[in-house]
C-alpha cells in the first residue's frame, strides 16, 4: 500500500473510531439527560400517549388523573377536585412546562411508568397490546383538611391576598395530614393543551407582586421563628439539667452581653407574675419573655451554651440536609452563632438568623407530641401499579429521641399553659404562638410573620399543625396569636370531629 492510501485508511479508520465513540456517549452516558430535557419535544409526545398515573388523597379522591383526547396528545392532564387548593401538594404537568415540583415532578418516574418497579406492567401491557400505563400514587393527604386549611388561610385577616402555610402532621408516625399555602394556583391552567393559554397562565403566575403562587410556603420558604422556637431553647435548658423552676430575670428590657445592644419583651412590660423581680422558666415560656430567655441562654445553661443549643436544635432537624417527603424541603438553619453571646441571646428567641420552614415548625411541635420522639414526615403513602396492586409502602420510621419522655411532658405542660394566655384560648390544646420581626433594617416598622405551633396533648396525639401568616392585617400588632392561632386551632378541631 501506497503512503498516500495509507494515511487516508488511518483518518478514516480514526473518524470511524470517534463516531462509533461518539454514539456510545450519547447514546449510554448521556441518554437520560437527552430523554429528560425540556427541549426533546419526542419524548414529551411518547408521554403524552401514555396514561399517565393517578394522584389520590388518603380516601381515594382524585388529585390528578389524564383523561382521553382526541388529538395528537391522546390524554390530557386535570385537576378535577378544588385544583387550587390541592396544587402545593400535586404540582403540575404540561407539555410546555413539564412537571418542576410538587408530586408530578417527585414521582414523575412511577407516574410516567418508566420506573423500574413497574418492568412487570409495562411486560403484560406490551404482552397483551395493550398502551403503555404509567403507576399510581396515593398520599397521606386528609382531603378535607387540607380543604380546612387552605379555606382558613384564604379567609384569614390580611393586607391583601393571605401569604401563609399550614402543615397538619400526624406526631406518632410523620404523615403529612396536610399542606396548605396561600397564594396558591390552578394547576389546569398549565396542563391546557392550548400553549397560548399555559404561556400566559405561567406569566401570570410569575409576574412581580403577584405574591408567587407557584412557591410552596410550607417546605421551600425559610422564615424566622419568632417565640415558637423557645420550644427548642427550653429543650436545651431541660436538656442540660436546668429546671422548669428555676429563676429567670423579669425585667422588661435587657443589655446583651458583651454589647450595647437591648433586647426588650414584645409588650415593653415586666414579665407577669413576677416575684422579687424573677419568674420561672414556666412563667418564662407561658407568657413568652424574651429577657428571660436571652438570659437562660447566656447565664444558667451549664458548659457551652451556645454548642448545646446548636446541637439539640440539629437534633430536631435545624441545620440537617432534609430529606425528600418525597419534594424536596429547604434546609432550616440557626446561623452562625459561635462565641457571639449577644447572637446567643437573640436566637434563644428565635430572632438573628434562625431559619425554618413551617414543615420543620411542625415537626417540632410534633415531637413533642409524640413523647419526644421525632418521626420522618413523609406524603406518599404507597405507590401502585396502573391495576392497583402495591408496588412501594411507606412505613413510619423514627429519625431520633430529642427529648425524653419528661422531658416532653414538661414542654407539653408548659405549651398548655402558654396557649391558656393566647387571645381566643381553647382547652385541650397545647400550643406556642410566634411574633417574628424580619426587616432588613433597623428601623423595623414591617408587619412580622404570625407563627402558631399546636397540638392535642393526650394519651395518643393524634395532629400536630404549624401556620405562619406573612401579612397580617393589623399591621406591626399581627400578633401570632391573632392572625394564625385561629387557623391552627381550625385544622385541629376539624380533625378532631369538629365543622370540615
Amino acid at each position: 500500500m501506497n503512503r498516500p492510501i495509507q494515511k487516508v485508511a488511518i483518518a478514516c479508520i480514526v473518524m470511524i473510531v470517534a463516531l462509533l465513540a461518539n454514539v456510545t456517549y450519547v447514546q449510554v452516558f448521556k441518554a437520560d439527560k437527552l430523554r429528560t430535557d425540556t427541549r426533546n419535544s419526542r419524548v414529551l409526545l411518547d408521554e403524552y400517549a401514555r396514561q399517565r398515573g393517578v394522584i389520590v388523597a388518603a380516601d381515594g379522591t382524585v388529585l390528578a388523573e389524564s383523561v382521553p383526547t382526541d388529538n395528537r396528545f391522546k390524554y390530557l392532564r386535570q385537576y378535577p377536585n378544588d385544583p387550587t387548593t390541592f396544587a402545593p401538594v400535586t404540582g403540575y404537568f404540561s407539555f410546555v412546562y413539564r412537571a418542576d415540583r410538587g408530586i408530578e415532578y417527585a414521582e414523575d418516574s412511577i407516574l410516567n411508568g418508566n420506573d423500574d418497579r413497574l418492568f412487570t406492567q409495562r411486560f403484560m401491557d406490551m404482552f397483551s397490546g395493550r398502551d403503555p400505563r404509567g403507576g399510581n400514587v396515593v398520599t397521606t393527604i386528609d382531603p378535607k383538611l387540607q380543604r380546612v386549611a387552605y379555606r382558613e388561610l384564604t379567609d384569614a385577616g390580611c393586607e391583601g391576598p393571605c401569604r401563609g402555610a399550614v402543615v397538619a402532621l400526624e406526631p406518632s408516625t410523620g404523615k403529612i395530614l396536610a399542606l396548605a399555602s396561600t397564594p396558591s394556583y390552578d394547576p389546569n391552567a398549565l396542563a391546557t393543551q392550548d400553549f397560548s393559554k399555559a404561556e400566559k397562565a405561567w406569566e401570570k403566575f410569575n409576574a412581580e407582586g403577584n405574591d408567587d403562587p407557584l412557591t410552596n410556603r410550607a417546605i421551600n420558604a425559610l422564615y424566622p421563628p419568632g417565640s415558637t422556637f423557645k420550644v427548642v431553647t427550653t429543650a436545651t435548658a431541660l436538656k442540660a439539667g436546668v429546671s422548669p423552676d428555676a429563676r429567670l430575670t423579669s425585667s422588661s428590657v435587657i443589655t446583651l452581653p458583651d454589647s450595647t445592644a437591648t433586647l426588650s419583651n414584645d409588650s415593653g412590660s415586666t414579665c407577669p407574675g413576677a416575684s422579687n423581680g424573677t419568674v420561672t422558666l414556666t412563667q418564662a415560656f407561658e407568657y413568652s419573655c424574651n429577657t428571660a430567655f436571652a438570659q437562660l441562654m447566656t447565664e444558667k445553661v451549664p458548659g457551652d451554651a451556645s454548642e448545646e443549643f446548636t446541637a439539640t436544635a440539629k437534633q430536631f432537624g435545624v441545620g440537617e440536609d432534609p430529606p425528600g417527603i418525597p419534594m424536596d424541603v429547604a434546609k432550616s438553619t440557626v446561623g452562625d452563632i459561635g462565641d457571639d453571646r449577644a447572637a446567643l441571646a437573640q436566637s434563644a428567641i428565635g430572632q438573628r438568623d434562625v431559619r425554618l420552614t413551617v414543615l420543620e415548625n411542625a415537626e417540632i411541635a410534633a415531637t413533642v407530641a409524640n413523647g419526644g420522639v421525632r418521626m420522618r414526615p413523609y406524603l406518599v403513602d404507597k405507590l401502585q401499579t396502573a391495576d392497583l396492586r402495591t408496588i412501594s409502602t411507606t412505613a413510619p420510621s423514627a429519625f431520633n429521641r430529642p427529648l425524653t419522655a419528661e422531658e416532653a411532658d414538661q414542654i407539653t405542660d408548659m405549651m398548655v399553659k402558654s396557649e391558656q394566655h393566647t387571645s381566643g384560648a381553647q382547652a385541650g390544646i397545647a400550643s406556642k404562638t410566634g411574633t417574628a420581626e424580619h426587616s432588613d433594617t433597623a428601623g423595623g416598622g414591617e408587619t412580622p410573620y404570625a407563627w402558631y405551633i399546636a397540638f392535642s396533648p393526650s394519651s395518643n396525639a393524634r395532629i400536630a399543625v404549624a401556620v405562619i401568616i406573612e401579612n397580617g392585617n393589623r399591621g406591626q400588632n399581627s400578633y401570632g396569636g391573632l392572625a394564625a392561632a385561629p387557623i391552627g386551632r381550625a385544622v385541629i378541631n376539624a380533625y378532631a370531629g369538629g365543622a370540615r
